[in-house]
Order: structure tokens, then C-alpha cells, then sequence
């Protein structure tokens, strides 16, 4: 009975996102990777895109390195490069159904410390970018009438700690301009899921922008202790299949506090001082 209805459960998942075509950014490591490998095993067409080719190669191969995986090499950095990049994945396989934006950088520095350069490195990977990819491939989906647009942001966007000013800011941003694509939208059937991972163990603390614009090349004690990017990467391809607008990919402190800011902020505010962090 059990492997019967998990059999069922895969079929439900694969009949979700067969055939899909799936653009996934931020694809060489960590979550984008893990999402990558996950989705390479349903019925989809994969597009899978970051800086280093070699890692996109890597990634290519593990997921079986078939037809229906294409590399493109995209920087986030770069945004006046995007309508460019749209056009080449629009020819890889004639349209996108479901753009990932997972791609960005994160930031461990005092405000006081962090000079502006930072800040704007910061929100142009992770805000400027992203949207500009998003809206660079917007007349496409509203042409066809559909189109999925989901968004690995951050639990930092709702609520924040300290040394995460910049990154918090540009999470902020996210939810700002994605809410209202949503609205404006909806009638082209354009849906828009908000994916607020906690800690999660990948490469995303080990490359955080310290003040001095380097990375900081140290895991942190709550990456070790959160979730893995394989079950981050499971949940946000649950969210998606279940056109979630929001979901929340964390442990059971992570969710608390992010109720706890909705409803009371002011607890949050007394208990968020006190917190231990890096």
C-alpha cells in the first residue's frame, strides 16, 4: 500500500510538470542545483543558467547530461545583458513556462562598516537583476497567455537580523515588485510564487559579501543546522506544483518568528535584539 501510493504521489508530481519548460538561475550550486537534479528526473525540459560554465557543465552531467538540458551562462551583475539571454533561451526550446529566479548574493557586515559599494553589488545581483531578467521575459509569457514566475528570496525579507542590512534590503525589494507583478498580471495568467527559505546549508554563507566585498568563506552554525538544499529544493518544486503564493522553507523557529513579525511586532522587535547571530 505504501509504495503504491508513493508511486501515485510521483505520477501526481510528474503529471504537474510534464513537459514543461523550466529556466533555473543560480543553477550551479546549492539550491539551483539541487532543483536542477530533482526536476531532471520528472518529464521537463531543463534551461540552467549561472557565471561558471564548468560548474553548468557539472551540473549538465549529473543530471544525466541529455538533449532536454541547455546551458546558458548568465551574470546577474550584468542587466542590460538579459534581453539577450531570453532570446537565446526562447530558442533552445520555442518557450519558457517557468522562470526560477534563484540566482544572488548575500551580505554579513555591520551597517556602519559597509560602504556603499557593497550595498549597490548587493542589490544589483540580487534585485536588479532578477528583474530585469523577469521583465525582459514578461512579453513572452504574457504572448502565450501563461507563464510561472517563482522567486527564491528569503525568510531576510520579511523579517531580518543584524550584518544583513544590504541583503535584507534587496529581499525586501523582491517582495515589493513580485506582489505587484502579480497583480498586474493575473488576467495573462502570469503566477507568481515567493519561496522564503531559512537557514539552508549551501555555498550562500560561505560567499556573503563582507564589508570589505569579499566573501566571507565560513559556513554558519545555522546553515549547518538547517536544511539541506535537497529538501529545500523538494519543498520549493511542491510550492510550484501547487501554485503557491507564498511559502515558507524553514524550520519551526524560522516560521514562528515570521508570524511572530506579522502579528506582533513589537515582540519580535525585543526578541530579534537578543538574538545570537553571524
Amino acid at each position: 500500500m505504501a509504495l503504491h501510493l508513493c508511486y501515485q504521489a510521483t505520477q501526481t508530481r510528474m503529471g504537474k510538470l510534464s513537459d514543461k519548460v523550466i529556466w533555473i538561475t543560480g543553477a550551479s550550486s546549492g539550491i539551483g542545483e539541487a532543483l536542477a537534479f530533482q526536476l531532471s528526473r520528472q518529464n521537463v525540459k531543463l534551461i540552467i543558467s549561472a557565471r561558471r560554465e564548468e560548474e553548468l557543465q557539472r551540473v549538465k552531467e549529473r543530471c544525466g547530461g541529455g538533449d532536454d538540458i541547455r546551458i546558458i551562462c548568465l551574470d546577474l551583475a550584468e542587466s542590460n545583458s538579459m534581453p539577450a539571454k531570453v532570446k537565446e533561451a526562447l530558442a533552445c526550446y520555442g518557450q519558457v513556462d517557468i522562470l526560477v529566479n534563484n540566482g544572488g548574493i548575500s551580505q554579513r557586515s555591520l551597517i556602519k562598516d559597509t560602504p556603499m559599494e557593497v550595498d549597490r553589488r548587493v542589490m544589483e545581483v540580487n534585485y536588479f537583476g532578477t528583474i530585469a531578467l523577469t521583465k525582459a521575459i514578461l512579453p513572452h509569457m504574457i504572448a502565450q497567455q501563461a507563464g510561472h514566475i517563482a522567486v527564491v528570496t528569503s525568510a531576510v525579507g520579511i523579517i531580518t537580523t543584524r550584518y544583513r542590512s544590504g541583503y535584507a534590503a534587496a529581499k525586501h525589494a523582491l517582495h515589493g515588485f513580485f506582489d505587484t507583478l502579480r497583480i498586474e498580471h493575473h488576467a495573462d495568467n502570469i503566477k507568481v510564487t515567493l519561496i522564503l527559505p531559512g537557514s539552508v546549508l549551501s555555498n550562500a554563507s560561505q560567499n556573503a559579501l563582507m564589508a570589505n566585498g569579499q566573501p566571507q568563506n565560513k559556513i554558519e552554525e545555522a546553515h549547518l543546522a538547517g536544511l539541506t538544499s535537497e529538501q529545500c529544493a523538494s519543498r520549493i518544486i511542491s510550492a510550484i506544483e501547487t501554485d503557491k503564493e507564498e511559502a515558507y522553507v524553514a524550520g519551526i523557529k524560522v516560521k514562528f518568528g515570521l508570524y511572530l513579525k506579522r502579528w506582533w511586532p513589537t515582540m519580535f522587535s525585543k526578541m530579534i535584539r537578543k538574538a545570537k547571530v553571524t
